[in-house]
């Protein structure tokens, strides 16, 4: 099976231009692909079988020529590609750029997004989950930019509170943790047993196991 080339997308996306009523040429200046129409502002495509920070640096520099710039790259199955493709659509919708992409099998071309200013929407509702994620962080336990695995986040907080009173004072209720060690969800965190910290021993009565204790001597004073 010959391994596909950028040059394997010029046709597909030619045609696709040219049955819009356009003339269309390959590698003009340093276009990929250029369009024209009668005596509207040319159509410029740049091809990249993947998406790529060069790609998205190339359409950003064809904006200085017309504001009709599309990225285009090879379509992929699966929900990996999928992810990566509605980021890539959000990232060239914020910068002015169209995207498309080519199915490299038959020649399907999907236009994901037109160019274009674009203002996204806020969402009031992750602005409030964010704010109520940082009040209810303790301090700053986490540098910033690390990965997600190991960050303490506010309910990992909650939890550890948890797992210090049982650890001090042996198997306990839930009401008795609210109250003692202020964690307003504390039979619910222990309840949910999200990172396999706690155990039910009667009705109401939680105390740790052995991963709660590993929890407790992993993070610390956290």
């Amino acid at each position: 099976m010959t391994k596909p080339r950028e040059t394997d997308l010029y046709l597909p996306i030619k045609a696709f231009l040219q049955r819009q009523g356009y003339d269309v040429k390959g590698e003009v200046g340093a276009a990929d692909v250029v369009a024209r129409k009668g005596d509207s502002p040319p159509v410029i495509v740049e091809l990249k079988l993947a998406f790529s920070l060069t790609l998205f640096h190339q359409g950003v520099a064809r904006l200085a020529v017309t504001d009709h710039v599309y990225l285009a790259v090879a379509h992929k199955p699966g929900k990996l590609f999928q992810r990566t493709l509605k980021d890539n659509v959000k990232l060239g919708r914020r910068l002015g750029l169209g995207l498309m992409t080519v199915r490299l099998r038959d020649g399907h071309i999907e236009v994901h997004a037109d160019p274009g200013p674009y203002a996204p929407r806020k969402s009031k509702k992750k602005q409030a989950q964010l704010l109520r994620a940082f009040d209810r962080l303790q301090g700053d336990p986490n540098d910033g930019g690390a990965t997600r695995h190991g960050i303490v986040t506010g309910y990992r907080q909650d939890a550890l509170r948890c797992a210090r009173f049982l650890a001090v004072h042996g198997p306990s209720a839930g009401a008795k943790i609210k109250a003692w060690a202020e964690v307003p969800d504390a039979t619910r965190i222990m309840a949910d047993d999200h990172y396999g910290w706690f155990q039910r021993v009667q009705r109401g009565i939680y105390d740790l196991t052995d991963a709660g204790r590993k929890g407790l001597a992993d993070y610390g004073d956290t």
